[in-house]
């Protein structure tokens, strides 16, 4: 898991860093509007939010703290998605059952969902070896990563007119590529919730957020370098990728040691046969 580790790990401590730089919370991910914004509050707590993902990234980068990272992270993650569901309430209730209003919570709710997968998993490679609870936590972890892309993928397909203008426009058919990659999360989101070929699936989602990386998210901060917003959707996206392989790493470590199990017992059965 070393390099979805890595990816993951070094998201979660720019999170806390870009908090800190900016000592301001990063509201398209972290909608802590209740302490009112450039208010006191707000600053003191974006750099305590800051200082724990910047602690709770590196923990999970050193193999002897990578359970207690795990647990940071996880808890931090966690925290946003309340905030996201607070936000959606407060919407609501001010403007009535909006479309853009669900719509832009359930993205903000499935981004950091996706993000408490992988420390879930770092924290069980970390602390347990029961096959049993294994079992059930990687079941949790390839919903909460599974489910994400598919929600980030309908909206894609329903609010075309808004990813269309993100694709840089030096490449042609901007809603064609708006669709395509509204499909490709839907897919790819459907075969890990339904474990077909989903160790694939999750390589090449990374593979396509990868190319976001490079293509959507980081040219816009040489335009807008004192934007934390666009700063934070590139760092995001280093988590996502790092959640991703997580997963599929896991999954291919299970699968390889099925095999070598598989091997060791045919190989044991030859002998038995052979002595007989």
């Amino acid at each position: 898991m070393k390099s979805g580790v890595w990816f993951y790990g070094l998201g979660t401590v720019l999170t806390g860093v870009l908090d800190i730089a900016w000592g301001a919370l990063d509201t398209s991910h972290q909608p802590f509007l209740f302490l009112g914004k450039n208010s006191l509050g707000q600053h003191i707590l974006a750099y305590v939010v800051g200082l724990w993902l910047v602690a709770a990234g590196t923990a999970v980068l050193l193999r002897r703290s990578a359970k207690r990272g795990a647990v940071a992270s996880a808890s931090a993650y966690l925290i946003f998605v309340v905030m996201w569901l607070l936000k959606c309430y407060a919407g609501i209730h001010a403007l009535g059952w909006r479309f853009n209003v669900l719509a832009g919570s359930s993205f903000g709710v499935a981004q950091q969902v996706m993000l408490i997968a992988p420390a879930a998993i770092v924290y069980l490679s970390a602390a347990s070896t029961d096959s049993s609870l294994q079992t059930r936590v990687t079941i949790a972890a390839r919903w909460m990563l599974g489910l994400p892309p598919i929600v980030f993928g309908v909206l894609h397909l329903i609010g075309i007119q808004v990813f269309a203008p993100i694709v840089p426009h030096w490449i042609p058919f901007a809603y064609f590529w708006a669709a395509i990659t509204g499909i490709a999360f839907m897919l790819s989101g459907i075969a890990i919730c339904s474990g077909i070929r989903d160790i694939l699936a999750a390589r090449l989602l990374a593979l396509m957020l990868l190319l976001f990386e490079g293509l959507v998210e980081i040219p816009p901060i040489f335009a807008r370098l004192h934007n934390q917003a666009t700063w934070g959707a590139a760092v995001y996206n280093l988590s996502a990728i790092g959640a991703c392989l997580i997963f599929a790493e896991i999954l291919a470590s299970r699968v390889d040691r099925r095999q070598l199990g598989s091997a060791e017992n045919l190989n044991v059965l030859r002998s038995d046969s052979v002595i007989a």
